[in-house]
């Protein structure tokens, strides 16, 4: 079985959940979790205090979910936080309660990747889908060429592909809630800046990604976005500008192709 390697180490995999007011989705999001094949899953869900019935639908998994945290919170990435504080897993992963996993084989392939003790994290492959065409693929966002140095042009791998190893967030930190959008990339930067850091790209889609978050939700989001994008890479001294940054679009038709 592909987890075989990872078991001999009892590497517990954490994979937290934050969620506010997506009674449409969260279930199936719950459910690609527990679908999983490899054995040794902590699961944690961070509601904040949901009132359109979402909680009364988390709440009917019981014990299937290891931890649930739901009370009022400062926006999505104090809600990571949370759950980031209280898993025990030696690896972190990042399921958006829009979002599910593309199989039941993610994470223990990887688990696989990780029996390589020396391994901080890896990034992956995903998928876009629209709400009404779930199985419908209409793009892909790839890591396979992705490198640090694209950091400086607006580029980071996609967030829900990346696994990492706690001794790293315990090391650099936790997200940065004065961003409102770009938490994650200031975060990722932080983290491929680490010393020694040893991070690998895995051919393989993790997940399965619905349109319209919040990083993509019109013309007032992309300008944020890329003025914190600049924000991060300045307070991590990585020297770039709004040229450099916008650059991307001209790019970005190639990036995200569909399979």
């Amino acid at each position: 079985m592909p987890f075989t390697l990872a078991q001999r180490h009892n590497m517990k995999i954490s994979i937290i959940t934050v969620v506010f007011n997506n009674a449409a989705m969260i279930a199936q999001c719950i459910d690609s979790v527990l679908a999983q094949d490899y054995p040794d899953i902590e699961y944690i869900v961070v509601d904040g205090a949901s009132t359109d019935g979402t909680l009364d639908i988390i709440k009917k998994y019981g014990k299937k979910i290891n931890t649930l945290i739901s009370e009022k919170d400062n926006g999505l990435y104090d809600a990571m936080n949370k759950g980031i504080i209280s898993a025990n897993g030696e690896l972190i992963g990042i399921l958006n309660s829009d979002d599910f996993f593309y199989d039941s084989k993610v994470v223990s392939a990887i688990a696989a990747a990780f029996a390589d003790e020396s391994l901080d994290a890896t990034v992956a492959d995903i998928v876009f889908v629209k709400r009404n065409t779930l199985d419908k693929v209409i793009r892909t966002y790839s890591s396979k060429n992705w490198r640090p140095a694209k950091f400086a042009w607006g580029y980071m791998p996609p967030h829900p592909s990346v696994f990492v190893r706690r001794s790293v967030l315990n090391d650099v930190g936790l997200y940065n809630t004065s961003y409102k959008i770009a938490a994650d990339y200031e975060l990722l930067i932080r983290c491929f800046k680490r010393q020694n850091f040893k991070w690998r790209y895995l051919p393989l889609i993790t997940t399965k990604m619905n349109t319209g978050g919040k990083s993509t939700s019109g013309l007032k989001s992309l300008f944020v976005i890329n003025k914190e994008i600049l924000r991060a890479c300045y307070e991590n001294q990585i020297a770039t500008n709004y040229m450099m940054i916008y650059s991307k679009y001209l790019f970005k038709p190639f990036e995200f192709l569909s399979r």
